[in-house]
């Protein structure tokens, strides 16, 4: 990490901005440090005293003009309670990737925040979003090989990264004769830097091939019916174990897209874009997808995987498979399967 200096935003791009923003960092005193991609202020902030806040006091900021900075930003969300930590992402260039999080020293901020500012013009005919943000806790590690143990796995984990709290083995839905793990840190901070030590690392959690991601909600769907158990090498019940068995689904509801449609001209995030891919099909006619969907007011792209069963010629596998993920993605979203919604993310 480093301190920016000066000369760092003397650039032609957008230097009038960036000129202001220094010079009311000069004058308030305020420290804003980058690293990897984002600018933050805070976390703690000078006079803290105890530890950082409780899950649930972050806002996720998002549809903030590129040329925005601290200056601004930092006193709107300041009004309406006492700010832990502020995290702007930036670009190489000096510009802001068009989001933010907030977190807050209580729940009761991050709430007033979004009461206040979610579709707030910070300009004339630029209204941005701010909602819940998604604090995950957990990871996947899938590809480890059928030999590897919870307890082993558990240890090197306990020796390599810090907050782990639980550790289970299924049965890869994925890869052949192979288990995916997943792990549960004490934080979002103690998770992403777990996340970023074993990608990043020379550490061997059994497997050549183990991919190392956040657990997505569509397999952690998937996962909760099964019982936790390390994966066997000898076929179970006449059942080949290379060959996964999707959990029953709960239907659809055929107007799955048009409500996540729906939600995203209510929430002005632009029209959603899907990309579904079968990977893979068993006996017994479940078809496996490998889902993206893109919207272009979050930050981050849904990815993940979904089984679906075609119903006939009315409708296509790729149709089922993006009525299922919208769905999922409705959820991620603070949709109830029932329809109305949170706006939450």
């Amino acid at each position: 990490q480093h301190h920016l200096p000066p000369q760092a935003w003397t650039n032609s791009i957008n230097k009038a901005n960036k000129l202001a923003l220094l010079a009311w960092a000069k004058e308030t005193g305020i420290d804003l440090v980058q690293v990897n991609g984002q600018r933050r202020y805070g976390g703690p902030p000078p006079g803290w005293v105890g530890g950082p806040p409780p899950a649930g006091t972050e806002v996720f900021i998002g549809k903030l003009p590129q040329d925005m900075y601290e200056n601004a930003l930092l006193p709107l969300f300041q009004s309406v309670g006492k700010l832990y930590e502020f995290r702007l992402m930036m670009t190489f260039s000096g510009l802001n990737r068009g989001f933010a999080y907030a977190k807050y020293s209580n729940r009761r901020g991050a709430r007033e925040a979004i009461a206040a500012f979610n579709n707030f013009p910070v300009r004339e005919g630029c209204a941005i979003v701010v909602c819940k943000s998604t604090e995950k806790c957990e990871l996947s590690v899938d590809g480890l090989a059928a030999s590897v143990s919870r307890r082993d796995l558990e240890a090197t984990l306990r020796r390599v990264t810090e907050g782990v709290l639980s550790v289970a083995l299924y049965a890869s839905p994925c890869q052949k004769q192979a288990q995916l793990a997943v792990l549960k840190y004490s934080s979002h901070q103690a998770a992403a830097m777990a996340k970023k030590s074993l990608m990043e690392g020379n550490t061997r959690l059994g497997g050549a091939e183990a991919r190392v991601d956040w657990l997505h909600p569509d397999l952690k769907q998937k996962l909760q019916p099964r019982e936790e158990k390390p994966w066997s090498g000898r076929a179970q019940g006449g059942r080949h174990p290379g060959v996964p068995k999707p959990a029953p689904l709960p239907a659809v509801p055929c107007d799955a897209l048009e409500r996540l449609n729906a939600l995203c001209r209510r929430q002005r995030l632009g029209p959603p874009l899907f990309l579904t891919k079968c990977v893979q099909e068993n006996p017994g006619g479940w078809l496996q997808f490998w889902c993206r969907v893109v919207i272009p007011g979050c930050p981050v792209p849904f990815r993940g995987f979904t089984w679906v069963r075609p119903k006939g010629p009315g409708r296509s596998a790729h149709e089922e498979a993006k009525a299922a993920v919208a769905l999922q993605v409705l959820r991620m979203l603070g949709e109830s399967a029932c329809g109305g919604g949170a706006g939450a993310l």
